[in-house]
């Protein structure tokens, strides 16, 4: 969009050139017809080179729209504009003279038509709009005073009253067609400002998640990593209880951290959902067993039934129908202070579908709040933030995945007696699904003896991976920084390199395109495993050709699982292993 009125009229008026031209040469034929002599002839002439030069002086402004036209280029665009108007609408002179009562209807008509172009196509400058309106207005008033005077013809001149009136008409439609312009520029304008704001806003909210997701993983993988190792030693039975716990805890945790990574997608109907079989008793078991001691500390009765009709395992997104169940259970307990909460799972034959009712004792939600429960960020009532917690995102985030899984969550209330929020799932319960390869059983015996160079800056995230990795048989080789994994791999062949994004003095991408280059590690596996869970961070691992890319908090099954496949298939080690 031009900067400027001038730069706007000139690549108007050089869009319309051809135009204009051929009009010039039909009015020129009709004057021709109605007063023949050479004088159309002379007059298309001077047309064709008003034009030219009209072409010259705008091509500047036209060329260049941001900048601004100095004050000379101003003046002889003006007069550029009244001379060609000028030269323009003499031909209306000539047949309004010597072509008779229908040369001066012609001219009239031809001067009111050169009027209302100038007044569409010239509005956006006022100087422009009157060096070429005023010499149009003077030949539509002058000639018909001129030629009722010469005449001695009074009663003409209500044709001027008539050309008066259509002045006054055209000076309200330029002003309504100005107005209407420049509130469609500045709307535009500000909608350009408010994208821009919003794009900004955006990578404001990219970077500030990005961040958070990198500052909670690197403690949560800390956390559910040493859960994972208590899990495999030897515990008492409460001690194991109290481990499974946690491990279920961390497990939501995460997944909630992921939708807020995600809410963008979410708010955007464009989530993506899994796939998996899951067990719907064990589901539903760790689900209690989360909220249960919460229920027992409250007073309340938590009790979860399966009817006989539920089959034991469906196909659906189990991290997603766990997510929405843990915000159904976490309100229940929440907003009920005596009686008990209630979890029943049923099974729809005739539909496929998994549903599963939450039903509580507590305080109820009144009927003129029923519509708003699902609303981002709306409570019942404005105390209840202060008073129980929470955001109000959890009910609309789980409305929203169950509609994507392509079902409902619905809610019925009676104030004083309690509420039942009923999730319906269509689910799959026959027929082989896809291979999810991080539930692969790999065999232990591949890992022996495998050499790991692992590359993190942080000092639990490595002890972590020693825990994790050497009871296999790996042997490990520790690097704090990029940089030191390069010198590493520049002297010994490791069989994969399992590298962190984000580290002091050189970062895993550079490091890992560095090992591209040349060495003994040209070709060896690399691991991305990262804090950095965004899908920026994953498309520049994936543009490096990494052989998977993991994130904290380490799922140890889907670690043992990469480094079983990075091994099977990369080449066979060349003899000498080792660089002197």
């Amino acid at each position: 969009m031009p900067h400027t009125g001038y730069a706007l009229v000139g690549q108007i008026r050089h869009r319309e050139l051809k135009t204009r031209l051929g009009l010039a040469a039909f009015i020129g034929i009709t004057a021709t017809v109605v007063a023949p002599s050479m004088w159309p002839v002379v007059w298309f002439v001077a047309v064709l080179l008003g034009q030219a030069i009209d072409e010259i002086i705008f091509a500047p402004v036209r060329r260049n729209p941001a900048r601004k036209p100095s004050r000379n280029r101003k003046i002889m665009c003006c007069v550029s504009a009244a001379t060609n108007v000028a030269i323009y609408s003499s031909i209306a002179a000539y047949v309004w003279v010597f072509g008779g009562e229908i040369g001066r209807v012609f001219a009239i008509v031809q001067v009111a038509g050169g009027l209302l172009h100038v007044s569409l196509h010239m509005h956006h400058q006022r100087a422009l709009l009157l060096s070429a309106a005023i010499p149009h207005s003077l030949y539509f008033l002058g000639l018909p005073v001129v030629g009722s005077i010469a005449r001695g013809a009074w009663h003409e001149m209500l044709v001027v009253v008539g050309c008066v009136l259509y002045l006054g008409h055209l000076v309200v439609a330029v002003r309504q067609t100005s107005t209407t312009t420049q509130a469609l520029r500045d709307a535009n304008r500000k909608a350009d400002e408010e994208r821009a704001r919003a794009e900004v806003a955006n990578a404001a909210k990219s970077d500030f998640l990005a961040t958070i997701s990198h500052e909670i993983r690197t403690p949560m993988n800390a956390v559910i990593s040493a859960a994972n190792l208590l899990k495999s030693s030897e515990l008492k039975p409460a001690q194991r209880d109290h481990v499974a716990m946690l491990l279920d805890a961390g497990d939501v945790l995460m997944s909630l951290l992921n939708d807020v990574l995600d809410f963008s997608k979410i708010e955007a109907g464009m989530m993506e959902l899994e796939h998996a079989e899951m067990d719907v008793r064990a589901r539903l078991t760790a689900l209690s067993r989360l909220w249960d001691t919460r229920a027992r500390a409250s007073g309340l009765t938590l009790t979860v039934e399966v009817e006989e009709g539920v089959p034991e395992r469906v196909w659906t997104d189990p991290l997603r129908v766990q997510q929405i169940l843990f915000n159904l259970l976490s309100n229940a307990v929440k907003f009920t202070e005596t009686g008990e909460v209630r979890v029943t799972a049923h099974w729809c034959a005739e539909t496929h579908s998994l549903r599963v009712e939450v039903r509580d004792t507590g305080c109820g939600i009144p009927a003129d709040r029923m519509g708003h429960v699902f609303n981002s960020f709306e409570q019942v009532e404005a105390g209840t933030t202060r008073r129980y917690g929470g955001t109000g995102l959890g009910l609309a985030i789980s409305r929203k995945l169950a509609r994507l899984m392509g079902g409902d969550l619905t809610a019925e209330s009676v104030p004083g007696q309690g509420s039942c929020f009923t999730l319906v799932v269509p689910v799959a319960v026959e027929g082989q699904a896809a291979l999810i390869r991080d539930e692969i059983d790999p065999d232990p015996a591949t890992l022996v003896g495998m050499s790991l160079l692992v590359v993190d800056d942080h000092e639990v995230n490595r002890r972590i991976l020693t825990l994790l990795l050497e009871p296999h048989g790996c042997e490990l080789t520790l690097a704090e920084n990029g940089a030191e994994a390069v010198e590493l791999a520049a002297t010994r062949r490791f069989d994969v390199v399992l590298m962190d994004m984000q580290m002091p003095v050189m970062d895993g991408l550079e490091a890992t395109r560095r090992l591209r280059l040349e060495g003994v590690n040209l070709d060896t596996p690399v691991i991305a495993l990262t804090a950095n869970a965004m899908d920026t961070h994953r498309a520049a691992w994936d543009a490096l050709g990494v052989a998977d890319f993991l994130t904290k908090p380490i799922d140890p099954t889907r670690l043992i699982n990469s480094l079983v496949r990075a091994c099977m298939e990369r080449p066979a080690a060349p003899e000498t292993a080792e660089v002197a």
